[in-house]
Protein backbone atom coordinates (compact mmCIF):
# COMPACT_ATOMS: atom_id res chain seq x y z
CA UNK A 1 0.00 0.00 0.00
CA UNK A 2 1.39 3.58 -0.92
CA UNK A 3 1.67 5.84 1.40
CA UNK A 4 0.56 9.25 1.00
CA UNK A 5 1.17 11.08 4.04
CA UNK A 6 0.54 14.50 4.18
CA UNK A 7 2.95 16.99 5.41
CA UNK A 8 0.85 19.25 7.87
CA UNK A 9 2.72 22.89 8.16
CA UNK A 10 0.00 25.56 8.37
CA UNK A 11 0.60 28.89 10.90
CA UNK A 12 -1.38 28.91 12.91
CA UNK A 13 -1.82 32.82 13.03
CA UNK A 14 -3.66 34.67 9.65
CA UNK A 15 -2.53 38.01 9.97
CA UNK A 16 -1.42 40.15 12.63
CA UNK A 17 -3.10 43.75 13.38
CA UNK A 18 -1.69 46.04 15.75
CA UNK A 19 -0.13 43.17 17.84
CA UNK A 20 -3.46 41.05 17.69
CA UNK A 21 -3.04 37.93 16.15
CA UNK A 22 -6.15 36.81 13.59
CA UNK A 23 -6.02 33.01 13.71
CA UNK A 24 -7.54 30.12 11.96
CA UNK A 25 -9.06 29.10 15.11
CA UNK A 26 -11.49 32.08 15.78
CA UNK A 27 -12.07 32.40 12.11
CA UNK A 28 -13.61 28.92 11.87
CA UNK A 29 -15.16 28.58 15.48
CA UNK A 30 -16.89 32.39 14.52
CA UNK A 31 -17.69 30.76 10.77
CA UNK A 32 -19.39 27.59 12.14
CA UNK A 33 -21.40 29.16 14.67
CA UNK A 34 -22.68 31.91 12.28
CA UNK A 35 -23.33 29.36 9.61
CA UNK A 36 -25.85 27.93 12.07
CA UNK A 37 -27.46 30.71 13.05
CA UNK A 38 -28.10 31.21 8.97
CA UNK A 39 -29.59 27.63 9.48
CA UNK A 40 -31.45 28.31 12.15
CA UNK A 41 -32.93 31.33 11.18
CA UNK A 42 -34.68 29.50 8.60
CA UNK A 43 -35.50 26.47 10.95
CA UNK A 44 -37.04 29.64 13.68
CA UNK A 45 -39.56 30.77 11.13
CA UNK A 46 -40.98 27.23 10.21
CA UNK A 47 -41.37 26.98 13.43
CA UNK A 48 -43.03 30.19 13.61
CA UNK A 49 -40.80 31.31 16.28
CA UNK A 50 -40.08 35.01 16.22
CA UNK A 51 -36.80 36.64 14.48
CA UNK A 52 -36.36 38.82 18.11
CA UNK A 53 -36.23 35.04 19.54
CA UNK A 54 -33.34 33.86 16.52
CA UNK A 55 -31.06 37.05 16.60
CA UNK A 56 -31.37 37.07 20.75
CA UNK A 57 -29.92 33.33 20.37
CA UNK A 58 -26.06 34.05 18.87
CA UNK A 59 -25.28 36.07 22.05
CA UNK A 60 -26.53 33.36 24.58
CA UNK A 61 -24.92 30.80 22.32
CA UNK A 62 -21.58 32.44 22.14
CA UNK A 63 -21.28 33.46 25.91
CA UNK A 64 -22.85 29.59 27.12
CA UNK A 65 -19.93 27.94 25.29
CA UNK A 66 -17.01 30.54 25.37
CA UNK A 67 -17.70 30.29 28.87
CA UNK A 68 -18.56 26.66 29.70
CA UNK A 69 -15.70 25.45 27.27
CA UNK A 70 -13.15 27.86 29.11
CA UNK A 71 -14.07 26.50 32.67
CA UNK A 72 -14.57 22.85 31.39
CA UNK A 73 -10.51 22.73 29.97
CA UNK A 74 -9.29 24.60 33.22
CA UNK A 75 -11.41 22.80 35.79
CA UNK A 76 -11.42 19.34 34.35
CA UNK A 77 -7.48 19.46 32.16
CA UNK A 78 -5.25 21.81 33.74
CA UNK A 79 -6.45 22.17 37.42
CA UNK A 80 -3.42 22.12 39.05
CA UNK A 81 -2.44 25.25 36.74
CA UNK A 82 -4.80 27.71 37.06
CA UNK A 83 -5.83 27.00 40.55
CA UNK A 84 -2.54 28.55 40.86
CA UNK A 85 -3.00 31.14 38.30
CA UNK A 86 -6.59 32.93 38.25
CA UNK A 87 -6.21 35.49 36.32
CA UNK A 88 -5.42 33.74 33.01
CA UNK A 89 -8.89 31.60 32.89
CA UNK A 90 -10.43 35.03 32.55
CA UNK A 91 -7.95 36.70 30.75
CA UNK A 92 -6.11 36.01 27.44
CA UNK A 93 -2.37 36.46 28.47
CA UNK A 94 -0.04 34.15 29.94
CA UNK A 95 3.36 34.76 32.40
CA UNK A 96 6.27 34.29 30.68
CA UNK A 97 9.91 33.36 31.85
CA UNK A 98 10.34 36.59 32.90
CA UNK A 99 7.53 36.89 34.83
CA UNK A 100 5.89 39.36 32.43
CA UNK A 101 2.13 38.79 31.17
CA UNK A 102 1.77 38.52 27.13
CA UNK A 103 -1.26 38.21 25.24
CA UNK A 104 -1.33 34.30 24.18
CA UNK A 105 -5.11 34.08 23.11
CA UNK A 106 -7.25 31.54 25.23
CA UNK A 107 -5.47 28.09 24.89
CA UNK A 108 -7.42 26.04 25.83
CA UNK A 109 -11.00 24.87 25.74
CA UNK A 110 -13.25 22.11 26.22
CA UNK A 111 -15.99 20.48 24.15
CA UNK A 112 -17.87 19.13 27.26
CA UNK A 113 -18.18 22.19 29.44
CA UNK A 114 -19.17 24.50 25.86
CA UNK A 115 -21.81 21.67 25.93
CA UNK A 116 -22.56 21.97 29.31
CA UNK A 117 -22.22 25.31 29.31
CA UNK A 118 -24.62 26.46 26.25
CA UNK A 119 -26.97 23.83 28.04
CA UNK A 120 -27.21 26.45 30.88
CA UNK A 121 -27.44 29.05 28.76
CA UNK A 122 -30.29 27.78 26.52
CA UNK A 123 -32.48 27.37 29.64
CA UNK A 124 -32.34 30.88 30.29
CA UNK A 125 -32.80 31.67 27.13
CA UNK A 126 -36.03 29.53 27.30
CA UNK A 127 -36.76 31.33 30.04
CA UNK A 128 -36.77 34.46 28.66
CA UNK A 129 -37.82 34.18 25.20
CA UNK A 130 -41.08 31.72 26.50
CA UNK A 131 -40.20 28.25 24.26
CA UNK A 132 -40.13 25.11 25.45
CA UNK A 133 -36.67 24.09 26.45
CA UNK A 134 -37.11 20.68 24.74
CA UNK A 135 -38.04 21.72 21.57
CA UNK A 136 -35.35 24.31 21.85
CA UNK A 137 -32.57 21.33 22.53
CA UNK A 138 -33.95 19.94 19.54
CA UNK A 139 -33.77 23.07 17.23
CA UNK A 140 -30.31 23.65 18.29
CA UNK A 141 -29.70 19.43 18.00
CA UNK A 142 -30.15 20.25 14.23
CA UNK A 143 -27.18 22.61 13.61
CA UNK A 144 -25.02 21.51 16.66
CA UNK A 145 -22.59 19.05 14.58
CA UNK A 146 -21.84 21.33 12.43
CA UNK A 147 -20.65 23.78 15.11
CA UNK A 148 -18.69 21.05 16.29
CA UNK A 149 -16.96 19.54 12.83
CA UNK A 150 -15.66 22.99 12.17
CA UNK A 151 -14.09 23.42 15.60
CA UNK A 152 -12.67 20.19 14.79
CA UNK A 153 -11.40 21.74 11.84
CA UNK A 154 -10.08 24.68 13.91
CA UNK A 155 -8.10 22.30 16.10
CA UNK A 156 -6.56 20.76 12.66
CA UNK A 157 -5.65 24.23 11.73
CA UNK A 158 -3.61 24.54 15.12
CA UNK A 159 -2.21 20.86 14.48
CA UNK A 160 -3.74 19.77 18.43
CA UNK A 161 -5.57 17.14 19.29
CA UNK A 162 -3.30 14.89 16.85
CA UNK A 163 -3.93 11.27 16.86
CA UNK A 164 -1.92 8.74 17.66
CA UNK A 165 1.28 7.32 15.00
CA UNK A 166 0.13 4.97 12.53
CA UNK A 167 1.48 3.65 8.96
CA UNK A 168 -2.17 4.33 7.50
CA UNK A 169 -1.72 5.85 3.86
CA UNK A 170 -3.43 8.63 4.71
CA UNK A 171 -1.55 10.08 7.66
CA UNK A 172 -0.85 13.25 8.75
CA UNK A 173 2.55 14.34 9.63
CA UNK A 174 1.95 17.97 11.82
CA UNK A 175 5.48 19.05 10.97
CA UNK A 176 4.95 21.70 14.19
CA UNK A 177 4.75 18.73 16.60
CA UNK A 178 7.37 16.17 15.11
CA UNK A 179 7.81 14.59 11.53
CA UNK A 180 6.31 11.24 12.91
CA UNK A 181 3.04 10.42 10.73
CA UNK A 182 -0.76 10.50 12.70
CA UNK A 183 -3.82 9.64 12.60
CA UNK A 184 -5.46 13.00 11.85
CA UNK A 185 -7.83 12.26 14.83
CA UNK A 186 -9.39 15.97 13.88
CA UNK A 187 -10.47 15.33 11.16
CA UNK A 188 -12.08 12.41 11.68
CA UNK A 189 -14.12 13.79 13.82
CA UNK A 190 -14.79 16.83 11.81
CA UNK A 191 -15.86 14.51 9.15
CA UNK A 192 -18.15 12.17 11.27
CA UNK A 193 -19.99 15.06 12.87
CA UNK A 194 -20.99 16.51 9.10
CA UNK A 195 -22.31 13.06 8.33
CA UNK A 196 -24.26 13.39 11.38
CA UNK A 197 -25.18 16.85 10.35
CA UNK A 198 -26.76 15.48 6.88
CA UNK A 199 -28.35 12.90 8.47
CA UNK A 200 -30.11 15.11 11.60
CA UNK A 201 -30.88 18.17 9.03
CA UNK A 202 -32.54 15.30 6.15
CA UNK A 203 -34.95 13.67 9.33
CA UNK A 204 -35.72 16.83 9.86
CA UNK A 205 -36.61 18.57 6.80
CA UNK A 206 -38.69 15.42 5.89
CA UNK A 207 -40.91 15.58 8.82
CA UNK A 208 -40.78 12.42 9.67
CA UNK A 209 -40.57 13.17 13.24
CA UNK A 210 -42.07 15.82 15.49
CA UNK A 211 -39.72 18.73 16.75
CA UNK A 212 -39.95 19.04 20.57
CA UNK A 213 -40.02 15.61 22.35
CA UNK A 214 -35.80 15.85 22.76
CA UNK A 215 -35.46 12.90 19.71
CA UNK A 216 -33.11 15.36 17.25
CA UNK A 217 -31.64 16.73 20.66
CA UNK A 218 -31.03 12.92 21.78
CA UNK A 219 -29.97 11.63 18.89
CA UNK A 220 -27.36 14.41 18.32
CA UNK A 221 -25.54 13.70 21.68
CA UNK A 222 -26.16 10.26 21.34
CA UNK A 223 -23.67 10.08 17.76
CA UNK A 224 -21.58 13.05 18.72
CA UNK A 225 -20.25 11.32 22.13
CA UNK A 226 -20.50 7.73 20.32
CA UNK A 227 -17.82 9.20 18.29
CA UNK A 228 -15.78 11.23 20.36
CA UNK A 229 -15.11 8.17 22.31
CA UNK A 230 -14.26 5.98 19.78
CA UNK A 231 -11.88 8.30 18.07
CA UNK A 232 -10.23 9.11 21.36
CA UNK A 233 -8.76 5.82 21.23
CA UNK A 234 -6.56 7.00 18.30
CA UNK A 235 -5.60 10.58 19.61
CA UNK A 236 -3.04 11.02 21.88
CA UNK A 237 -3.96 11.99 25.52
CA UNK A 238 -4.29 15.89 26.35
CA UNK A 239 -2.59 16.04 29.61
CA UNK A 240 -0.27 14.04 31.19
CA UNK A 241 -2.56 12.57 34.17
CA UNK A 242 -4.59 10.46 31.49
CA UNK A 243 -1.62 8.08 30.84
CA UNK A 244 -2.45 5.09 31.60
CA UNK A 245 -6.22 5.52 32.45
CA UNK A 246 -8.14 2.61 30.73
CA UNK A 247 -10.68 5.61 29.53
CA UNK A 248 -8.82 9.23 28.93
CA UNK A 249 -10.92 12.19 30.67
CA UNK A 250 -12.43 13.02 27.32
CA UNK A 251 -14.26 9.32 27.09
CA UNK A 252 -15.16 9.37 30.52
CA UNK A 253 -16.90 13.22 30.34
CA UNK A 254 -18.86 11.86 26.67
CA UNK A 255 -20.53 8.40 29.33
CA UNK A 256 -22.92 10.55 30.62
CA UNK A 257 -23.71 12.85 27.91
CA UNK A 258 -24.22 9.42 25.52
CA UNK A 259 -27.15 7.99 28.17
CA UNK A 260 -28.54 10.95 28.09
CA UNK A 261 -28.63 10.83 24.96
CA UNK A 262 -29.71 7.12 24.59
CA UNK A 263 -32.60 8.09 27.12
CA UNK A 264 -34.18 10.28 24.86
CA UNK A 265 -33.87 8.19 21.55
CA UNK A 266 -35.41 5.54 23.30
CA UNK A 267 -37.78 7.66 24.78
CA UNK A 268 -39.59 8.51 21.82
CA UNK A 269 -38.73 5.40 19.79
CA UNK A 270 -40.68 3.61 22.29
CA UNK A 271 -43.48 6.29 23.30
CA UNK A 272 -46.38 4.64 23.77
CA UNK A 273 -49.36 4.98 21.07
CA UNK A 274 -52.63 5.21 22.69
CA UNK A 275 -54.50 1.82 21.51
CA UNK A 276 -57.63 2.14 18.88
CA UNK A 277 -60.98 2.06 20.79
Amino acid sequence: MTALYVNWDFNDEIISIFGFPLKYYGLLFASGLLLCMYILKGIFKAEKLSNEAHEALFMYGIIGIFVGARLGHCFFYDFDYYSQHLLEIVLPIQKNANGVYQFIGYAGLASHGGTLGLLLALYFYSKKYQIKYLMLLDLIAVVAPLGAAFIRFANLMNSEMIGNPTTMPWAFIFKRIDNVPRHPAQLYEALSYLLIFASIFIIYKINSIKIGNGFYFGYAITLIFIMRIVIEFVKINQVEFENGMLLNMGQLLSIPFLIIGLYFVAKNIFRKVPKSL
